[in-house]
């Protein structure tokens, strides 16, 4: 059997990551085989506005040790995992997909050979503009998070799949979509 895609999703905050992701649950098609995995996360279940596993940190850790954890890393004063589980769906020809984090991208590539990386990317001046009305940061951390996002752009490898985000919710959902459609057929062919 031919092992699934892993489809690893980044982008700034405020690209609208977890609105993509929200929105393909719900338009996923049943023949794409795609699973999105839930993150663990130590923050609580109502931060933030994501769909994750809320754990206390020594859960989090107890799952890091006893090996439960295909990928962890440490933002923001969190830390985050995504569960074994991954494995099991890939090794059944599943295609996956995940919000990973750029930090961690260069380390997940290395592990994982059937992994697409796929940016999520916004005008900066609209990016700066939800960064804006969200109001969660300073006009100071929101050009450190713009200056953050656009080096990002700039070293992300150059198997980077690019979903624009710049106009509606729909659009994004639909561009997303295409990629996970587009390269699970290619798996599929193969």
């Amino acid at each position: 059997m031919i092992r699934g895609t892993l489809f690893y999703l980044v982008g700034a905050s405020g690209s609208g990551k977890d609105s993509l992701l929200e929105g393909c649950r719900r338009q996923l098609p049943a023949q794409l085989r795609c699973c999105i995995a839930h993150r663990y996360i130590t923050r609580s279940a109502d931060a933030g506005g994501e769909n994750h596993v809320h754990l206390s940190e020594a859960e989090f850790h107890l799952r890091e040790n006893m090996g439960l954890l295909a990928m962890h890393w440490y933002s923001h004063g969190y830390h985050y995992g995504i569960g074994t589980e991954i494995d099991s769906w890939l090794d059944t020809g599943a295609n996956v997909l995940i919000n990973g984090s750029r930090e961690y991208l260069p380390k997940a590539m290395a592990m994982y050979d059937e992994l697409v990386p796929v940016l999520v990317d916004v005008d900066l001046d609209k990016l700066r503009q939800r960064l804006i009305k969200r109001g969660r940061e300073t006009p100071e951390e929101i050009e450190c998070r713009l200056a953050r996002h656009a080096q990002m752009v700039a070293q992300m490898p150059d198997c980077t799949l690019h979903i624009h985000n710049n106009g509606t919710l729909q659009d994004g959902i639909d561009a997303l979509l295409a990629v996970v459609t587009a390269n699970s057929l290619q798996a599929s062919d193969a």
